[in-house]
């Protein structure tokens, strides 16, 4: 029986060391994604061989381990041929191929693959796990030292923090860490920074809001590249800048840019959802593809040309092609700004003249104006001009509701939106116009979550569930009051925003982790609905209680019954009915009154499950322990 889990990234890396503790003894279980043998420093990425490693060494104690290889390709529509050929379990289903060299000996059923063997303290066994090209198996498998692997991996990382992170500043651990995160979404041949590496993950258990988010959007990548200018190499801006003058040709050729591409630049990103997948606890539909991909998003012109303008010296050594892109990216947003668009938060109902979208338009061609002479483009500087005004007058006089007193989501909206915050970020106005203060009390006093955290809109979207908040807009309204001179107010919400769940396991990644997956959805903050849900039935004391029981690392329903006397089936379904939502498969919903009344016995079901999920994992499922994989770490 796990009795608890730890787990942190090794330092200055993305090495993942997950500490498991048992009745019986202590596991350490090291995981990453392998470097090229012998890369260092801004090589890193370069030639990655596309191999997960794995070690297991058992510190203390006994350990009895069990290892399940269930590889599934084609999001679980594949059921590969399993073999074993000198001591190589190999798995191939049509394109795919995938071979894992296991130190320890594996059975084979069908097409899984299994074992169990027991380690004392001070054994180990490790595990590789290589991807291949069915057709062109030009990978051999390497069967030196998976420690030794992890060593030099591990080292690659470190020789790139070494050269690219030296911020000394407040909170030097998460800016550090983030760097590292965000240069891990990096795919090094393009220089395209994907969003996230997921898909599918809910906003709320078993809500839709699920999307694939495994691409390069233009926004995500220009905020990025201003943060690793501070927190880790700004040779990123230029190579994303030659990812898109290529990706992004159409721009020359259509009214407005594509906003998001896949990391070699594919441009047909067709959403399609997966049926025969059940999802995250049930969270459906599973999606691939993202269909923002066709939406018109002004905002991204100013988006890039801001992030740009802040890096000088990428623009004045900017290769011809790429000087007449950002001009077609300034014409573009010149000929565009009066069009309705989905915005930032990509609203999937009818499109609307948000607020936001035109002030980036402003933006761009601010910036544009600005640098004008470095991208060629000293004669189109009056017409730019020209436009800009004419933007700043319709955001002034429309964008403005008098009634709401505060800049609101879109023109003849009454609604908030946190990224109006960005109107003195950005320049538009001066940080302490009684407008601008305007709109930051009433967006902190209309968007604030129980906790003081910002959601980004409380307006219709066209989509079923709840809105959670949004740690960007909690850090704008941080930014926006600092701005102001309210120092002591901006510190108190940048602090809020902080000392979160998300940050602060993000921050050191070694607070205790569940197993169980509720739990950990809890642990690790990934559901604000439910963390007020906890607050809104059982009170403050109890919520508090909770954490208190977790951080010394009990296990979880003996935690749930102390503070809350509910069982996990029974929290779960309470918080589903209360989304409108069915128990379940198995269990019995009540409601909040009843679970707390009379907490329910642990669900006996014997439902057999369906067989389409027997094939969930959408590519491999790689040797190793039962544990949850890692939190997603938020870019």
């Amino acid at each position: 029986l796990i009795e608890s889990v730890e787990r942190r990234y090794l330092d200055d890396s993305l090495v993942l060391r997950t500490t498991f503790r048992t009745r019986t003894g202590t596991l350490e279980l090291t995981d990453a994604l392998a470097m090229a043998p012998g890369v260092r420093g801004h090589d890193l990425g370069r030639g990655s061989p596309h191999l997960i490693l794995r070690h297991a060494r058992c510190t203390s104690g006994d350990i009895d381990l069990e290892v399940d290889f269930v590889p599934r390709f084609e999001y679980g529509l594949t059921t590969p041929l399993v073999w074993q050929e000198d001591g190589v379990i190999i798995s191939t289903g049509g394109p795919t191929t995938l071979r894992l060299d296991a130190g320890m000996e594996l059975a084979i059923d069908d097409a899984t693959a299994a074992g169990r063997t027991r380690l004392h303290a001070g054994e180990s066994v490790g595990f590789a796990l290589h991807g291949v090209h069915t057709w062109h198996p030009d990978r051999d498998i390497e069967r030196e030292s998976v420690e030794a692997r992890l060593d030099d991996t591990t080292e690659a990382w470190r020789t790139w923090a070494a050269t690219h992170q030296r911020y000394e500043g407040p909170y030097a651990d998460l800016v550090a860490i983030s760097g590292r995160v965000l240069h891990g979404l990096t795919f090094q041949q393009t220089g395209a920074m994907v969003a996230a590496a997921t898909t599918s993950l809910p906003e709320t258990i078993g809500g839709e809001r699920n999307w694939d988010y495994r691409y390069a959007w233009i926004r995500d990548a220009s905020i990025t590249l201003d943060a690793l200018r501070h927190s880790a190499c700004p040779d990123e801006a230029a190579e994303f800048l030659r990812f898109l003058t290529f990706a992004a040709s159409s721009v020359y050729h259509h009214r407005h840019i594509q906003i998001m591409f896949g990391v070699r630049g594919e441009r047909d990103l067709t959403e399609r959802e997966l049926p025969w997948l059940r999802g995250w606890r049930d969270s459906r539909p599973v999606r691939v593809g993202n269909g923002a991909w066709t939406q018109p998003q002004l905002d991204v012109y100013g988006e890039l040309l801001d992030a740009l303008h802040r890096q000088p010296d990428v623009i004045g050594g900017l290769p011809p092609q790429q000087r007449r892109f950002l001009r077609a990216l300034a014409d573009r947003a010149a000929e565009s700004w009066r069009d309705p668009d989905h915005g930032i938060w990509e609203m999937r109902g009818p499109k609307q003249h948000f607020v936001h979208s035109k002030l980036m338009i402003w933006v761009a061609l601010d910036r544009a104006i600005d640098r004008a002479e470095r991208i060629g483009a000293e004669d189109r500087v009056e017409h730019w001009a020209t436009v800009r005004e004419q933007v700043r007058n319709a955001i002034e006089t429309e964008g403005w509701d008098e009634e709401v007193g505060a800049f609101v989501q879109s023109f003849g909206s009454k609604e908030l939106d946190a990224s109006n915050l960005l109107i003195s970020i950005m320049r538009f106005l001066p940080p302490d116009d009684e407008r601008v203060l305007a709109t930051i009390d009433r967006t902190a006093q209309e968007l604030s979550d129980e906790r003081g955290l910002l959601m980004r809109y409380r307006a219709e979207d066209g989509l079923a569930g709840i809105e959670g908040s949004f740690l960007i807009c909690t850090f704008w309204l941080a930014e926006a009051q600092a701005r102001a001179g309210r120092l002591e107010e901006a510190r108190a919400v940048f602090e809020r925003a902080v000392d979160t769940d998300e940050l602060m396991t993000f921050r050191s990644l070694s607070s205790p982790f569940p197993s169980d997956p509720m739990q950990a959805n809890l642990a690790y903050g990934q559901s604000g609905a439910m963390v007020m849900f906890i607050i809104d039935t059982y009170g403050t004391e109890a919520m508090a209680h909770l954490l208190d029981i977790f951080s010394e690392g009990a296990i979880y329903d003996e935690a749930l019954q102390e503070a809350l006397g509910v069982d996990t089936d029974g929290l779960d379904n309470a918080f589903r009915a209360s989304q409108g939502l069915p128990p379940l498969p198995g269990t019995e919903a009540e409601s909040p009154a009843e679970v707390q009344a009379d907490a329910p016995e642990e669900s006996t079901s014997t439902e057999a499950p369906d067989p389409e999920d027997e094939a969930e994992a959408p590519a491999a499922s790689a040797a190793g322990s039962s544990a949850e994989p890692p939190a997603q770490p938020a870019s």
